[in-house]
């Protein structure tokens, strides 16, 4: 195939992320996508952007995130003009409840470490039953109250692929589906993967595979530690609108549906569901909004989320193979933005932005040792 000026490995969030922003700096780009068999992250996306709760255990992440949230109304304007894709993304607030007293302490000692990490710049409040029930009336008495963010937001991310994939289009990126790749050479004159449909070459190559990234790390130098961590999720039928903002367990969707999850399992690479899990999810859910047990559900998935031993993005290029990125890191839908404009502006060379410096490997080294 004809020489690209970058390879992207993996046509998910964070691909189509990376590809659409190094083709808006007029780089040519060819993305080489899997399957439909693949385990795609992208599938079990609850559509979060969202602030809260990241980077309390690591300052950096903390002040990452923020900083995505800030970028994604612009992001989402130009991608919606570009696309022509309506995204349903709104900055509405988010909330995290919470139940018990412990769960209470806890929230509030992580929000204000997450405060501290930003310099003040994070913003939340806690509040109690009462004013959260003011905020939603369905609410039950079981909610404790809640930590609540300004910041925090939510999208459809089926119409942010979508958009991507369209945003890539609009650029001349060209999309190769159904690719298996079964080398990567380094050569003088950049990389040449093995794929399918033949030899792709470009003068550097992005590795955004998803837990495909190990696997194709290995033949770039690059040892890149992934953690597979299994979501669930379910789908209600279509009701009118109660939830006029996203929370971290339930949230309704624009065409009025409602998604209920957050589970984690350590299942290894099995992305089915399993009925005791989703009895505990529906179980909280209900707990939460007592209604909700009169709902019919319309269907439930499981999907494998990309995670990192210490559930922080990696940012690294190949000491060995300079011009061979990946970007790995499970929260696509929140750090769009700053994959589309940042990262691929690092990646191109055009900025050094040292804040991406925080998230190579070394870190687990030093950990190490």
């Amino acid at each position: 195939m004809k020489d690209f000026d970058f390879i992207v490995v993996g046509g998910g969030l964070v691909g189509c992320s990376i590809a659409y922003g190094l083709a808006r700096q007029k780089h040519r780009v060819a993305v080489l996508d899997g399957g439909d068999r693949s385990f795609r992250a992208s599938r079990g996306n609850f559509g979060l952007v969202w602030v809260q709760g990241k980077g309390a255990n690591f300052a950096p992440y903390a002040r990452w995130t923020g900083q995505a949230a800030n970028l994604w109304p612009h992001f989402a304007e130009q991608l919606t003009a570009e696309s022509g894709i309506e995204i349903d993304y709104q900055r509405s607030g988010g909330m995290h409840f919470c139940l018990q007293e412990q769960e209470w302490d806890e929230r509030v000692s992580e929000m204000e470490l997450i405060r501290q990490h930003t310099d003040g710049m994070f913003e939340y409040e806690m509040l109690g039953h009462d004013q959260v029930k003011a905020l939603i009336p369905q609410i039950s008495s079981n909610v404790l109250g809640a930590s609540y963010s300004t910041q925090d937001g939510h999208v459809n991310p089926l119409y942010l692929l979508q958009a991507l994939q369209q945003g890539m289009d609009c650029h001349q990126v060209r999309y190769f589906p159904n690719q298996v790749i079964d080398k990567i050479e380094a050569r003088q004159d950049g990389f040449h993967a093995h794929a399918t449909e033949g030899v792709v070459s470009a003068g550097k190559i992005v590795l955004c595979a998803g837990l495909g990234n190990r696997g194709l790390g290995d033949m770039l130098g690059m040892d890149i530690p992934l953690v597979v961590d299994r979501g669930q999720i379910m789908i209600t039928e279509r009701l009118q609108p109660f939830l006029n903002l996203p929370t971290l367990h339930v949230r309704q969707t624009a065409e009025g549906t409602v998604q209920i999850g957050y589970s984690h399992e350590d299942v290894g690479l099995d992305d089915g569901t399993s009925p005791s899990v989703l009895k505990k999810i529906a179980r909280r859910a209900v707990t939460m909004f007592p209604f909700l047990q009169r709902v019919r559900l319309v269907r439930a998935w499981g999907a494998l989320r990309i995670m990192t031993p210490d559930n922080n993005p990696i940012y690294q290029q190949s000491a060995e193979c300079p011009g061979a990125f990946t970007v790995t890191c499970h929260s696509g839908v929140t750090l769009s933005a700053m994959h589309a404009g940042p990262v691929a502006e690092w990646i191109a060379g055009r900025a050094e932005h040292n804040q991406i410096n925080h998230f190579s490997t070394d870190r687990f080294n030093v950990s190490q040792n």
